[in-house]
């Protein structure tokens, strides 16, 4: 996702990833414009924390819904799954099926 100074050179996307915790994580939503910002505020009301990395953003924008990340991605993925569990409380239990 762009930061917001680049919101107005650049066009906004976001995309939402699912992660169960056995597979790789699965893109289960994407979209610029309107939609990007439709799955932000779901995500803002489902209290699902945001990252914001463009360079990310751009990789992971050639995924189709429904697709895996790639092997390649699996580091910094998981970086941001456990920035996510950290911020809401359950990075213990994440850590502890691993």
């Amino acid at each position: 996702m762009a930061s917001s100074d680049q919101v107005k050179s650049s066009p906004r996307f976001a995309i939402a990833l699912e992660y169960d915790g056995k597979q790789a994580p699965v893109v289960s939503a994407r979209g610029h414009h309107e939609i990007a910002d439709e799955i932000l505020q779901i995500a803002e009301q489902e209290n699902i924390p945001v990252h914001e990395d463009e360079e990310l953003s751009l990789l992971l924008e050639q995924l189709d819904l429904g697709e895996h990340i790639p092997e390649a991605l699996y580091l910094v993925i998981a970086e941001v799954l456990s920035f996510a569990y950290r911020l809401s409380g359950k990075h213990k239990d994440f850590m502890d099926d691993l």
